[in-house]
């Protein structure tokens, strides 16, 4: 639907979630942010763009705010059905973007062989039935202004749940379209129950995201698996994720001290995660992103260190 003048969310099926695409609409371009799955394009966008009198040519800039592949895996379709369109993402992001296999194997595989932790078959396969990478076209590093003829938008680097994580300001309306920078306390269902955890995994920069995206003072946040926050809602959800952060750090350093051994990160979430949030088995078996990222800033600030066992795995003592 159409939410602000020009500014158009559209929400597309992704099993019981939703991940939301949106296109700002200047006097000469289109800019779209996030691509979604292959048929988030074909089945949704475009029928959607027809309904709403919007010109698929017309789009220049198709924007992917991040590495993964419920947020890239339309690429292929904007090549195909958007004559005029630039894949645009995060220079950093770029690699995963470009080549599923390397965004396999880095992003979803990156804990196997230190945790022993890593995605199904099922699932890979999976993503290579809904996702189809292309080139990309322009990198940004963030701080870039775009004029869509009429329009400004800003491109923020807001890294954190990737590296290359990108948001995008609309100057027009103050709104900012920020796909996964900021993850409250659980990543939702299409029925608003919890999903999954918040898969940040870099947490200092997370950290000093949301602290960016606050300093905005944005009319809206808008996210691609939640609903539109507005106003305080937003500024609300933004320190309900820093909150967060806080309260795992503290739960990893707790439950290491009271184990008082060394245990495996998978050990640790296993002990704890009922106190990190109310995911069943398998969904809180992601707490792998954030733990990661707070155990490592644990051992950067000498609180805890790392030794292997074993088998090889890492594990984390007092």
């Amino acid at each position: 639907m159409e939410i602000l003048p020009g500014l158009h969310r559209i929400e597309c099926p992704i099993g019981p979630r939703y991940v939301a695409l949106y296109a700002i609409v200047g006097k000469v371009d289109i800019l779209l942010v996030d691509t979604g799955f292959d048929g988030s394009i074909r089945e949704t966008l475009v029928p959607y763009f027809k309904e709403h009198n919007l010109s698929l040519s017309k789009v220049r800039y198709a924007i992917n705010t991040h590495s993964d592949y419920d947020h890239t895996g339309g690429n292929g379709a904007v090549k195909e059905l958007m004559p005029n369109a630039l894949i645009c993402c995060g220079e950093r992001d770029r690699p995963m973007i470009e080549d599923l296999q390397i965004m396999i194997d880095d992003r979803y595989n990156e804990f196997a062989h230190d945790h022993g932790f890593a995605e199904s078959q099922e699932a890979v396969d999976f993503i290579r039935t809904v996702a189809f990478e292309s080139k990309v076209d322009i990198g940004f590093a963030g701080n870039e202004r775009i004029d869509l003829g009429g329009r400004m938008v800003e491109i923020l680097h807001t890294p954190g749940h990737s590296w290359g994580h990108l948001s995008v300001l609309d100057e027009q309306t103050g709104a900012v379209i920020i796909g996964d920078a900021v993850l409250g306390e659980s990543v939702l269902l299409a029925d608003g129950a919890p999903a999954f955890p918040p898969t940040y995994r870099f947490v200092e920069a997370y950290r000093s995201t949301i602290r960016l995206l606050k300093a905005y003072k944005p009319s809206e946040v808008l996210t691609s698996h939640y609903p539109r926050y507005k106003g305080q809602l937003g500024l609300d959800f933004l320190d309900l994720s820093l909150a967060y952060t806080d309260r795992i750090e503290k739960i990893c350093f707790e439950t290491i001290q009271e184990v008082a051994k060394p245990i495996t990160m998978l050990e640790l979430i296993e002990i704890a995660h009922t106190r990190m949030g109310p995911w069943p088995d398998p969904a809180y078996k992601y707490l792998v992103y954030p733990v990661l990222g707070h155990l490592e800033v644990l051992e950067s600030y000498g609180k805890i260190k790392r030794s292997k066992n074993s088998a090889g795995i890492d594990t984390f003592s007092i």
